[in-house]
């Protein structure tokens, strides 16, 4: 039925009530154009048309610059209902003419809503429609002065594209100096494309080529598929510089065409449901293409998200290679380590007297609660450092990366200029995260150590080494590679870690202490993974605004919209 035409159509509607292409990919322009073309004939022509299919025919007069436009609407009003001139452009605002019978269908917001209405004498306020009624226009069909489809004004050229989008008639006006520019044709090519009825009006032909112009002209309409178009030819004519009507006799063709078509139903209901079929039958062509384009816009953003998701993984790759290559053990942890277990002749006689140093270094351990503090200070800023080096390394990736795309390098720029700036740096809040984190992770592997001696045998060997002493070992043999060290480097940090290898071992057991490196390893990269995935979403949360409509969406509307084209109603014949 025809209701459930109109509610396909709203819910089409619906769907692209909102930026459908966000991002800058391919003819994105183009896109943008055909979507704000679409949603404008929705709003100003096929839903009020389908709610009202017996409402007055409203005929557009479109055409170049200087075609005559406003003389031809004064003249066929029979009164100067619109400003005609040399200045351009002329029509800053469109005029409509209308029967006074019908001029509160026009005065509603039932067609062209987003215009507000004027009425009264001068030109009406840009971007308004100025209404005005005669009774020399016949009742059943209003005449709409639109601007010059090429005017220097891109607001005007728009605004004449969308009323003629909204229009039932276009009464299309060119001149003999101008029929062949392409302009024209193009707008006469996308009424062909859709079935609009349509008639051309050739005015200011010189007497003396009368028949050879309009022949050509009835030529290129021919070739261009428009044959059969009503074509009136105007004359060349001197008139006063006050004047802007032509002689009556001059459009009298034109009038007895219209005032025809007014009073004969047949003939309305032919031209609505012309228009209107041809309107509804683009959609055919229009949607999947704008379908198309969503379908390029949800690559672009995918490609995008995934760009900055190789910039983090390859953080967390960054993270996995500090923890293993002994760099964590350079440094500050270093000397911490050296102070919490001994002297550095202890250290020096690590390798010849490891079975017996192993007991001074559990005595050291249980005796230095202030070296293991500083230890544990030390151990904690430096993992602190390495999650906002390679936190920092991803972000200025992430960056880099989508300025190397289009559409990445727009996004970009729309956020604000400062926003790549800091979004190639860690946030502020990464330091306070990431301390917690660390903090956090100590707290577990302290718990590990403390749950993995059970049973009573276990937690007395446990607690004759120290918890907090235990686990600052534990936490050691999580960076206790040392492919990144060298010299007496890798003697120092090997002989250490053996050393607090055989401690754990000798209280926990070998197999046991895989198991607890393996998991505090994990869990810290678990932590690590989060406050990166945090990092990540100062990205993705721009891409998330910009998602754009779902193409299946679009598809299924179209669908849903050409199931039901057959329930056009008829419009009543009175």
């Amino acid at each position: 039925m025809a209701d459930e035409l109109s509610a396909a159509l709203g819910e089409l509607r619906r769907l692209l009530d909102h930026d459908l292409f966000p991002l800058a990919v391919r003819d994105v322009a183009g896109d943008r154009r055909a979507l704000k073309e679409l949603t404008g004939q929705l709003d100003d022509y096929l839903l009020p048309r389908l709610a009202a299919i017996d409402a007055p025919l409203l005929a557009v007069v479109g055409g170049s610059t200087g075609a005559g436009k406003s003389t031809l609407v004064n003249s066929l009003a029979g009164a100067e209902v619109t400003e005609a001139g040399v200045l351009r452009p002329t029509t800053l605002a469109p005029t409509l003419v209308t029967h006074p019978d019908d001029a509160e269908w026009f005065l509603a917001t039932n067609v062209l809503p987003g215009l507000p209405r004027t009425t009264g004498k001068g030109r009406g306020e840009p971007g308004s429609l100025k209404v005005v009624t005669t009774d020399s226009v016949p009742a059943g069909l209003a005449l709409l002065d639109a601007p010059d489809i090429d005017s220097v004004v891109t607001a005007n050229r728009e605004l004449a594209a969308q009323l003629l989008a909204a229009a039932d008639l276009w009464l299309f006006v060119t001149t003999a100096a101008r029929y062949a520019d392409e302009v024209p044709w193009a707008f006469l090519r996308t009424a062909r494309d859709r079935s609009t009825a349509l008639s051309v009006i050739l005015q200011r032909v010189p007497l003396e080529a009368l028949d050879p112009v309009a022949r050509d002209l009835a030529r290129l309409l021919e070739e261009n598929g428009l044959a059969g178009t009503p074509l009136f030819v105007v004359p060349e004519l001197t008139l006063p510089a006050e004047n802007t009507r032509l002689p009556a006799s001059a459009v009298q063709p034109i009038r007895e065409w219209l005032n025809g078509l007014s009073a004969d139903a047949k003939s309305r209901a032919e031209v609505v449901r012309r228009t209107l079929s041809g309107a509804l039958d683009s959609l055919a062509v229009r949607l999947p293409a704008l379908a198309d384009a969503a379908d390029r816009q949800r690559a672009a953003a995918d490609e995008l998200r995934a760009l900055v998701g190789k910039s983090y993984e390859s953080g967390m790759t960054a993270f996995d290679e500090g923890m293993r290559d002994g760099t964590l053990l350079r440094g500050e942890v270093l000397a911490r380590w050296q102070d919490f277990i001994g002297t550095g002749d202890l250290m020096r006689s690590l390798e010849s007297r490891i079975g017996r140093m192993r007991d001074r270094l559990v005595a050291a351990v249980r005796g230095r609660p202030a070296t293991a503090k500083e230890l544990t200070t030390a151990l904690e800023s430096g993992v602190e450092a390495l999650i906002r080096s390679v936190a920092d390394q991803s972000a200025e990736r992430a960056v880099e990366s989508w300025l190397a795309t289009p559409p990445g390098r727009d996004l970009l720029e729309r956020s604000g200029v400062a926003m790549a700036g800091r979004l190639g740096r860690v946030s502020p809040e990464l330091r306070a995260r990431a301390e917690t984190a660390v903090r956090e992770w100590q707290g577990y592997v302290l718990e590990l150590v403390r749950s993995e001696g059970g049973d009573r045998r276990g937690r007395a060997r446990a607690a004759s080494f120290g918890i907090n002493g235990l686990g600052l070992m534990l936490m050691i043999g999580v960076f206790a590679s040392t492919g990144g060290l060298s010299g007496i480097e890798i003697g120092i940090a090997g002989g250490t870690t053996v050393l607090s290898q055989k401690v754990l071992e000798a209280v926990f057991g070998d197999q046991a202490v895989r198991k607890l490196t393996e998991n505090a390893r994990a869990d810290l990269r678990r932590r690590v993974r989060e406050l990166l995935d945090e990092e990540e979403k100062r990205f993705t949360v721009l891409l998330n605004g910009v998602t754009g409509a779902d193409p299946a969406a679009l598809r299924s509307a179209a669908a849903a919209v050409h199931a039901h084209r057959l329930e056009l109603p008829q419009r009543e014949v009175r």
